[in-house]
């Protein structure tokens, strides 16, 4: 559990980047076995102009690139909030070993709150979940975001 609150306050430390940059503040971070981080991102849609710029996307396509394979099967993805439905389908299709979350996500959430794909036993891969790791501050950067663009 210290381990995931550490890796969490680098996640977190980018959501806070993308707060700034004036991106939905989520922040990823992909671990591998031995507590080796392999790369951090954040959300830049605005930025790029594409949809599919998720924090946990970015940073799944950069650990592929760092780590020159597609499977992440001995890697842990860091999530600031819990994945989407399309985040949790690249989750399963790169064969990551756990994802770990900070806030639940009421509206799309696709690890256990609306959907949960990504322990659905129709698909050929499933993954460990901890959710709640730094719940309150996550959920706390989020509503401060949506709260001052209403």
């Amino acid at each position: 559990m210290n381990r995931d609150k550490e890796f969490m306050k680098i996640a977190f430390a980018e959501a806070r980047k993308a707060y700034q940059e004036n991106e939905v503040p989520i922040g990823a971070v992909l671990i591998a076995e031995g507590g080796i981080l392999i790369c951090q991102n954040h959300n830049r849609i605005e930025q790029l102009n594409d949809a599919t710029a998720h924090a946990e996307i970015l940073t799944l396509r950069e650990a592929s690139k760092v780590l020159n394979r597609r499977r992440l099967s001995d890697c842990t993805l860091y999530s600031t909030v819990e994945p989407c439905a399309m985040c949790a389908g690249a989750l399963i299709l790169c064969r990551v070993k756990r994802v770990v979350y900070g806030a639940t996500d009421s509206k799309f959430g696709a690890a256990e709150s609306i959907f949960n794909v990504v322990n659905n036993p129709a698909l050929n891969h499933q993954l460990k979940v901890t959710a709640g790791i730094m719940e309150e501050e996550c959920r706390e950067l989020m509503q401060k975001f949506f709260t001052t663009r209403r």
